[in-house]
């Protein structure tokens, strides 16, 4: 199962956020620029994030973004629901299959789907966050420290 490249960057977003001091807030347009993705592409994506509690967005001079649950409550399989606009892993409907009666191909994609699903739900944001190097380091080492 390939994830979205939208899955991809709140995944991203959630793991910048992590790595900061909880009294620091980050912006939109620097986790952009960090990551090299245009703003308006983030910016949905924090909307989204914020609209499920997983990330707080305040407005104004001193406003930003920080986590909005502690890591270890942001589950991973959770982020995938959210983000993620289907999850059907083949669509044997539109255009109607002519084989699918017969097709055993999507009970075996179902189940791994649901094997996969199973797996990334015994992680949290604190399991991918915690063990990573510092994210300041890694992006002072790409050439996009501020």
């Amino acid at each position: 199962m390939q994830l979205t490249k939208h899955t991809d960057y709140a995944f991203r977003v959630l793991i910048y956020l992590a790595s900061l001091p909880e009294d620091r807030l980050a912006t939109v347009q620097e986790i952009a620029e960090r990551y090299g993705v245009s703003r308006s592409h983030i910016m949905k994506i924090v909307n989204k994030l914020a609209t499920a509690g997983l990330i707080q967005a305040s407005r104004g001079q001193h406003g930003g973004l920080r986590l909005g649950q502690p890591t270890e409550a942001i589950n991973l399989r959770s982020v995938i629901e959210l983000m993620e606009a289907t999850l059907t892993p083949v669509n044997c409907d539109e255009p109607v299959c002519l084989i699918r009666r017969d097709c055993s191909l999507k009970n075996i994609l179902f189940d791994a789907q649901r094997q996969f699903l199973e797996h990334v739900g015994r992680y949290t944001l604190a399991d991918i966050a915690a063990p990573a190097v510092s994210i300041t380091t890694l992006f002072a080492k790409a050439g996009r420290a501020r």
